[in-house]
């Protein structure tokens, strides 16, 4: 088989979600339109004009992984180490039984759009307070995003190609696309694949207040993330991991993998426009759809659901909106699309590892999450979004996209899987 024809897939999943701590829990909590939203309870939020976000329930990493290991990881590194383990399991993935050569053949390319932003602010108040002498010789280690991918190969003892891409929020489906491509190319034959966030912090809310991004309706904090509705005021900050086991089709076809899905393409481009805001008329958006498209060798006309960035700002949702009109024309109204994340808030560098398995589920239950918390129409929004109910149809072709600070815009496909 020629390089450049080999097919990926995608046998294993794992997701840590404000809505559920696993992919199938996940599933059942967007069925039900649950909202993740609460006050914060990380610390004290007296001076903050936010005091809620999408906070991880129940989560104990000690009972996950050992609590001397835990103890040595940020959070974000901590989501990412648990939903790889997931991942692994549910694609029937005994890490301690594969031979060197298979090691040698399985990549970790998993990222983090932040990284240890709660290990930072901890380091510097020591810093502050009790002199560099003080300082964690696990900081630097503990903080950079690139951590994950490090820590889950040695964990599993995988020794093929192992980095991290970053690109703020669309840093999850970066790693992916990355991932499809080297297997696709014959660099690996699977990859642990994703992205993680833990940015509920002083810092964390701190910052993304000063640009002014988060809602502050701490009146409703279940019902603040509302994108496409013209009440919308911001997004609502989440964290989580999201992981996919992908692998090329060969390759799972010999150890008898279920397969959830066929990834099939990938696109990629930048607005060059602004640091934070997105091209008002979703160019850049627009051409990763495009790109991804044609990757995939599909039409527009072939995708039935798309699971949009949708974050719930003002701006974004609009220039989205443009961009989808401009790549599916009619065929925009035809299809369903929704923003997952009404309900899990937004998961900054996790949100594309996250929302494609929103976007597989839809694919495997021929079912459309809802984009929930919508009231008031906005004259601007005016596509299928899937409002407040799942809805029942024949799917087929999926596409998720995720964008980030900085124009990085990327858009994925995924297909039911067919010989």
């Amino acid at each position: 088989m020629s390089r450049t024809t080999r097919r990926v897939v995608v046998t294993g999943m794992g997701a840590l979600t404000p809505i559920g701590n696993d992919p199938n829990s996940f599933w059942s909590a967007m069925m039900e339109g649950k909202s993740g939203a609460a006050p914060i309870t990380y610390f004290d939020t007296e001076e903050y004009a936010t005091k809620f976000a999408c906070e991880l329930k129940g989560f104990d990493a000690p009972a996950l992984l050992d609590r001397k290991i835990a103890r040595r990881l940020d959070p974000f590194c901590q989501y990412a180490m648990v939903v790889a383990d997931q991942a692994l399991a549910d694609a029937g993935i005994d890490s301690s039984a594969l031979s060197t050569e298979q090691q040698e053949r399985i990549g970790v390319i998993y990222g983090s759009g932040i990284g240890g932003l709660q290990v930072l602010f901890d380091q510097a108040q020591i810093l502050v307070n009790d002199g560099p002498r003080r300082v964690s010789p696990f900081f630097i280690p503990m903080m950079i995003p690139d951590i994950a991918a490090g820590q889950i190969s040695i964990r599993h003892g995988l020794r093929g190609p192992n980095y991290s891409c970053v690109s703020a929020c669309a840093t999850g489906n970066n790693n992916i696309g990355d991932a499809f491509m080297l297997i696709r190319l014959g660099h690996m034959d699977a990859a642990i694949t994703g992205g993680s966030e833990a940015s509920i912090s002083e810092l964390g809310v701190g910052g993304f207040n000063a640009l002014k991004a988060l809602s502050t309706r701490n009146d409703d904090p279940q019902g603040a993330s509302r994108p496409f509705d013209g009440s919308r005021d911001g997004f609502v900050l989440g964290e989580g991991a999201g992981a996919l086991f992908v692998e090329e089709l060969e390759h799972a076809k010999a150890r008898g993998a279920r397969i959830y899905a066929e990834l099939l393409g990938v696109g990629m481009s930048g607005d060059a426009h602004h640091i934070t805001a997105p091209d008002p008329n979703g160019l850049g958006a627009r051409n990763a759809m495009l790109a991804s498209i044609r990757d995939a060798g599909i039409e527009a006309t072939d995708v039935d659901y798309l699971n949009m960035h949708g974050t719930s700002t003002g701006l974004g949702d609009i220039a989205e909106t443009n961009a989808i009109k401009s790549v599916f024309g009619d065929h925009a109204y035809k299809m369903n699309v929704s923003s997952t994340k009404s309900m899990t808030g937004h998961l900054l560098g996790a949100a594309g590892a996250v929302e494609a398995i929103a976007a597989i589920g839809a694919l495997t239950h021929q079912t459309i999450p809802p984009t929930i918390n919508f009231n008031t129409p906005d004259p601007d929004c005016d596509l299928n979004y899937t409002f407040n109910k799942p809805v029942k149809r024949d799917v087929n072709v999926v596409m998720s996209n995720a964008f980030g600070f900085g124009g990085h815009n990327t858009s994925v496909v995924f297909g039911k899987f067919s010989e």
